[in-house]
Order: structure tokens, then C-alpha cells, then sequence
């Protein structure tokens, strides 16, 4: 499945032309020079009809606000990363 990653309306535009199944729009809580925020992030994801994947500073205390967005799921490295292992 290809895929591919956009921070604004310009990056959406160019995967789409790559014909990619699904979009990581980032980033959603991870205040940096991509920070979107809840309402930008619902704004870029109506410009396109393909999947929209959460991305960036998702966290467990963040999680449930995902819910608010017109996101197909998330991915996020220290979401997964931070979670205990095992027993």
C-alpha cells in the first residue's frame, strides 16, 4: 500500500498525485514548526477525499481527543514506545 506523510493543503495536493492510498497529516499535537492543532487538522483533512492518518505527539492523556477529528486512526511512535510490555 503506498503511502505518504503532508503538513499542509500544497503537500496533500502532491500525494494525492502520487496516487497514495492514505495521508499522515501531521502534526496534530507535537508543538513544533508542523503543529496543526484540532481545528487546522479537520480543515487540511476536508480538502482531500483519501484516508487521513493522525500523526504526531499522540499520547495516552491525548488519545480520546482524536475522536474530534475526521481521522481514519493515528500512528505515533511514542504512543506505542511508552506502553509497558508484557506483565
Amino acid at each position: 500500500m503506498l503511502i505518504g506523510s503532508a503538513h499542509n493543503l500544497r503537500e496533500i495536493k502532491i500525494k494525492e498525485k502520487q496516487k497514495v492510498k492514505e495521508i499522515f497529516l501531521s502534526s496534530l499535537f507535537k508543538n513544533n514548526g508542523n503543529f496543526l492543532g484540532l481545528n487546522k487538522f479537520n480543515l487540511l483533512s476536508n480538502y482531500t477525499k483519501k484516508d487521513v492518518i493522525a500523526l504526531g505527539g499522540i499520547s495516552k492523556e491525548n488519545i480520546k481527543i482524536i475522536n474530534l477529528t475526521k481521522s481514519f486512526g493515528f500512528a505515533g511512535i511514542s504512543y506505542f514506545k511508552n506502553k509497558k510490555k508484557g506483565p
